[in-house]
Order: structure tokens, then sequence, then C-alpha cells
């Protein structure tokens, strides 16, 4: 999705994330508040660490979701935090009840991507610790624009507030942002969310017209402006037409590499008289990484059925060297047992050109479905996730429903 967009994704809390620990290490276990240091100010998120015996664990806390980090490695008086499916990692010293150090991303080469980073050990306010009245309630739909110097895009905004506590999210044509979690304070709304690859900050203050205006910072130095506007009607067009086959085709057809190299084709016996779902995805996409959490354990159900799934993955690089590691992590982490294949690079424009039955692609992830005769029956432009709540209920009843039909055909 753009910009995930979007902190994993993804239900991700039965994954195991273990890492040694020295003997000594001052790391103490319970609740931190971490905070990012962006140019819109503290990016706080939860922290939980907890151990067994010489074994660290650790989760990033954003609203109801728990993200495990895939290792924790304490060294003396300095910590590692590492998710390794977005090349993301915490690095800080431990001083008591304090941790100071960065969080940085891989992007290409040794190029990073870094901001400052501090923890506070056994605080659990978000953004604040206040438990006064708001003077807002903002519970409900927002219609919402972001701008940004040379584009805006519309979206929906879903809030629940309770007292000062504030969760939702934003929806999109092409993705949610995943779980946000904030304060309101007298007339102003604050909202973040951490998923090691993606940091978002959003602020805003009511205006007398009722309507919001503030700010969304992402990342190192990401910036859009945004609006909102009450409003119980707000919805995004239909995801299922969005993108859409070319006139003249009624299928579709590829030949990728899987991780070892092997072509992988929709001619392959696997797919004969078998209603197929295609994943459009990146091992970089948050929002593509939900889908799959929600996908692997749906296959394992349901494959026995006359179902199979592939994996088309456009990553940063197209050099399968580079690129099958970061396949393979991704599909270690979410147990997928359906194959995954190198399609291309995660530029929309060339990702277009690898599919050109296709209109466009539109974003990440973009599904497919297929009948057992190899027709195209359904293509849905991104996905809500579970940090969505009902919409994230809406799209698993509505997948299955279509399914049933096609594997009854």
């Amino acid at each position: 999705m753009k910009k995930i967009v979007a902190v994993l994704l993804v239900a991700l809390s039965g994954i195991s994330c273990t890492g040694g620990a020295e003997s000594g290490s001052k790391l103490k276990t319970g609740i931190w508040r971490a905070v990012v240091q962006s140019k819109g100010g503290e990016l706080p998120f939860g922290l939980e660490i907890s151990a067994n015996g010489s074994a660290y664990t650790a989760y990033a806390l954003n609203g109801a979701e728990r993200l495990p980090f895939d290792k924790v490695t304490v060294t003396g008086d300095s910590v590692r935090l590492t998710i390794d499916i977005f090349e993301a990692e915490i690095r800080a010293k431990v001083d008591d009840n304090t941790l100071r150090g960065f969080w940085r991303r891989h992007r290409t080469g040794q190029d990073y991507t870094s901001l400052p980073f501090q923890a506070q050990h056994g605080v659990q306010y978000r953004f604040t610790p206040t438990s006064q009245t708001p003077n807002i309630n903002v519970t409900g739909k927002w219609a919402t624009t972001f701008r940004s110097e040379t584009d805006s895009t519309f979206a929906v905004g879903v809030f629940e507030q309770k007292g000062a506590s504030l969760t939702g999210t934003f929806l999109t044509t092409t993705g949610d942002y995943r779980y946000l979690e904030g304060n309101v304070v007298g007339d102003s709304l604050m909202l973040s969310t951490f998923d090691g690859t993606h940091l978002y900050l959003f602020k805003a203050k009511r205006e007398p017209d009722n309507t919001l205006v503030g700010g969304f910072w992402s990342g190192e130095s990401g910036y859009e402006s945004w609006t909102a506007r009450f409003d119980p009607n707000a919805k995004l067009p239909d995801p299922a037409s969005l993108t859409y086959l070319k006139p003249g085709y009624k299928t579709i057809d590829f030949s990728f590499p899987d991780i070892n190299g092997k072509p992988v084709s929709l001619k392959d016996a696997r797919f004969q008289n078998k209603v197929v779902v295609i994943q459009i995805l990146g091992s970089w996409c948050p929002n593509c990484m939900d889908e799959t959490n929600f996908l692997g354990p749906w296959y394992k159900k349901n494959k026995n059925r006359g179902v199979e799934i592939v994996g088309l993955a456009y990553e940063k690089s197209a050099e399968l060297t580079e690129s099958a590691p970061k396949i393979k992590r991704m599909m270690d982490r979410f147990n997928i047992d359906y194959p995954v294949v190198l399609a291309g690079t995660n530029v929309k424009s060339e990702a277009s050109k690898t599919l050109p039955m296709l209109n466009q692609v539109v974003g990440f992830p973009t599904t497919l479905v297929l009948d057992k005769k190899g027709m195209v029956r359904q293509i849905h432009t991104g996905f809500s996730g579970p940090g969505t709540g009902r919409y994230y209920d809406e799209f698993v009843a509505d997948f299955n429903r279509l399914i049933d039909k096609l594997v009854a055909e």
C-alpha cells in the first residue's frame, strides 16, 4: 500500500522470539515506555520484555497488537532487539530504568534509516499520563485527506475513544495504517504506531468548525498535513473495482522463479482444476504481512478442498540472490507452505509490466481469485488488517463466501 501504509502487520503474537542474554545483565523485565524521536516529536510505543532463564523475549505494543521481536540479545550493558523480516533493529545501552540508543532499518547497501531511541521502565502511558476528561470525543468515522507537497490521498479514519485513551486506524484504498494508539488531551489528539519498519505519528487539533487539522510524520523524514471531517457514512471506493483485467483478457499467466530458482507457473499441475488465490505482496510490506498471517493458516485448513495459493513477491531487488533470503524469512516467520516467487521489483510501474493483462498494480497487497477454469473472478486491491476491527471481519467473511462458491462450482 502507499507508504506502507499503512506498524506488522499483523497479529504475530503466536511467533516465538527469543535470544540469548549474558548473565549479570541489567535489562529489566516488564513494561517500558519506548520513544523514537521523530521530526514531529516523541513517537511512543509500548515495549514488553520478559525473561526465561538467560533468554529474553520482547514485544512492541500498539493497541491490541503485541508485535514480537525476532531476537533479543544482551551483551554487557547493551541490548539489541531485531525484527529480521524488515531488517530493522533497536540498539541501546541499559542504565538501570533507562534504555538509550537508536532504531535503524536497512535500506540498500550500507545505507540505513536511523532515529534516536529511549525507553523508561515501568511507565505505561502513551503520550501523556493525564486522566483529565478531554474536551472532545472523536469516536466514529472521519472523512480524511492527507496532503504532501505533490499529492493528496483520501482515507477514512476510524477511532474509538475511552476517556483520554484513543485507538483506531486510517483505511485507504491500498490498505490500512494498522494499529494506532494514543491520547486525547483538551481539544487535540495524538496517535502513534511502531512495527519495526514503519513509524507513524499523527497529531491534530479540533478547529472551531469541528474539523480535525494536523500533521502526519513517518519514518526519518516523511511528512503530510491532514484534515478530517466527522462523517458516519464515509467510505472508500469498492476495492474490487480498482485493479482489473484489460479488455480481451479473462485470465492471467506468469512464470517466475521460486526462492530456489525453480520456475512456477499457473500451468503447473498443482494449480490445475483448482480455485487459485494469487497474492501480490512484498516482504517489506506490513499490510502484506497482515494478509499473509491470515492466508497462511487459512491455506492449511482449506488446501484439501481443492484450493491453492501462490504469492508473487515484489521486492526491492529483482536479483534472486538478494531477495530470496528475505522471502525465505517471511515464509519461515509465517510458516507458509504455499509457493512464493520473486516476480520483480516493488516499483509499481515496473510491477505492472510483469502482469500486462492488468490495468496496473495499484498497491501492495493485491489479491486475485481464479476459478477452477483459470478465469479471474475477483481482484481485491489492498487489505484491511486486524487493526481495522469489523472491516477485517467483513473481508474474511466475504473471502470465505467467494471461495465456498467457487469450490462448489
